[in-house]
């Protein structure tokens, strides 16, 4: 009786050690959270956007009225000549205080140059907003891809340490063969060599690993994630459905969305505006201003007088030549703008064919998964086929290694092609801009439910 009561006291710690290691693991939506408030280049681009949006407020003062207030005080010692009654010349010394004060208020009415920098201010705002929404899309991407990269090192060096155990297993094999007369040396040095190639892959799946581990630490703010950590990719997990169906739709929510489409629309706006304001050097300004001063004794032609003057009035200012500067200014911002066009164009180009890339991978991704997963299926019965053909004699083991070989780099390629379908469905969204943390969500959840062998 006791001792069954230990075997469920046992059992029941070890459900719950694995449930503890289970919710211990991270998967790529908590690697997220925790790179919301760690990754600096994600910080960064908050106080770059957060700095770009003050550029409407800039731009926006030009607009504004501007009151200014002077004061001075201070204390004159002069000398004063004059010709006094009898026509000789006499000199009196002064010395006074003097004091100056003005209030002034001006509006600008009539300022080109000040509303082409306002309207400049607002697309460099609407730029640094959209690229901080570009940039927020790309942690998503950057998480999943350096997870996933940790993961298929992880299965590529499992892999490489079940490709080792075999091929030693049949050097070994071959080696006793060999001694007892029926193999070869031959045989011998192909099982060695692919032992030593297993190991070669080994060492770079681990060097692989140890980059994308530490890549998934700096983005929460540690020096590296250890890979038991992680949650694994359920090896069941399935495909998404994709909506919309057809390419068209994608295309059209690329133009209409992508952030750094956009960012690069608000970029063109800012060179449009920089040439008008460039332009306005050639335009009249117009201001109504009003001013309140306050004198006495300011000048020696004012000495013990004080006088209060209130202004109103208009001021209008003419440029008339400034050496051809004006000129070459705006032709300059004018290439500048034809610059940003080009770029803009080269962008649109560039997301269209990548999320062109992207929408095949996902349509194909379904079907060559599909076929990995037979082709895997076949390579395990062909391996186990292939050593009972040896014991029949009617195989060599030059074809179990054979047969070994293709079962493990099938295995590499259905791995690989899981990652790349996720990723595949990531990079789409982004590249349409409508990427989200729910989609994140959404892929997290083939994480973390299937078996694993570390």
């Amino acid at each position: 009786m006791f001792g069954c009561m230990n075997k469920l006291s046992m059992l029941a710690m070890t459900l719950a050690l694995l449930t503890w290691d289970s919710a211990l693991a991270m998967g790529p939506f908590d690697i997220y959270e925790q790179a919301l408030r760690n990754d600096p280049q994600f910080l960064g681009a908050i106080k770059e956007r957060d700095a770009g949006l003050e550029n409407r407020a800039i731009g926006r003062a030009g607009l504004l009225p501007k009151l200014g207030y002077t004061y001075n005080k201070g204390r004159n010692a002069s000398k004063v000549t004059y010709l006094n009654d009898r026509g000789r010349s006499q000199s009196d010394d002064r010395n006074y205080s003097s004091y100056g004060s003005s209030l002034t208020l001006q509006q600008p009415l009539l300022d080109y140059e000040a509303y082409a920098t306002y309207r400049k201010g607002v697309a460099q705002a609407l730029f640094a907003d959209e690229d901080f929404r570009d940039k927020s899309q790309q942690l998503l991407v950057r998480v999943l891809e350096s997870y996933t990269q940790a993961l298929f090192a992880q299965d590529q060096i499992d892999i490489a340490l079940a490709k080792k155990s075999a091929f030693e297993q049949q050097f070994r094999q071959n080696e006793h063969m060999f001694r007892q007369g029926e193999g070869t040396r031959t045989d011998i040095l192909e099982a060695e060599s692919r032992y030593e190639l297993a190991t070669a892959e080994e060492i770079e799946a681990r060097n692989e690993q140890d980059a994308a581990l530490r890549e998934l630490g700096a983005l929460i703010g540690v020096p590296a994630i250890d890979i038991n950590d992680l949650a694994p990719l359920d090896q069941r997990f399935q495909t998404f459905t994709l909506q919309p169906a057809n390419f068209d739709t994608w295309h059209e929510m690329a133009v209409a969305n992508n952030p750094n489409l956009a960012s690069q629309r608000q970029a063109v706006e800012v060179a449009r505006y920089e040439v008008e304001r460039n332009r306005a050097g050639h335009l009249p300004k117009v201001s109504a201003y009003a001013s309140a001063r306050q004198n006495e004794s300011e000048s020696g032609n004012t000495y013990n007088q004080r006088y209060d003057t209130n202004t109103i009035g208009i001021e209008v200012s003419m440029p008339l030549y400034a050496g051809g500067g004006v000129s070459a200014s705006t032709r300059q911002a004018s290439r500048t703008m034809e610059q940003a066009e080009y770029e803009l164009d080269g962008k649109t180009r560039e997301t269209l064919i990548q999320l062109r890339r992207q929408f095949s991978a996902c349509l194909s991704g379904v079907n060559k998964l599909r076929a990995y997963q037979k082709a895997l299926n076949a390579a395990e019965a062909l391996a186990v086929s292939t050593r009972q053909s040896i014991l029949g004699g009617e195989r060599v083991n030059l074809d179990a290694l054979n047969a070994e070989q293709q079962l493990y780099t099938t295995r590499r390629d259905l791995a690989r092609t899981r990652y790349d379908y996720l990723m595949a469905w990531i990079k789409l969204h982004y590249y349409a801009g409508t990427l989200s943390e729910q989609d994140l969500a959404r892929v997290d959840e083939a994480f973390g439910q299937g078996p694993t062998t570390r």
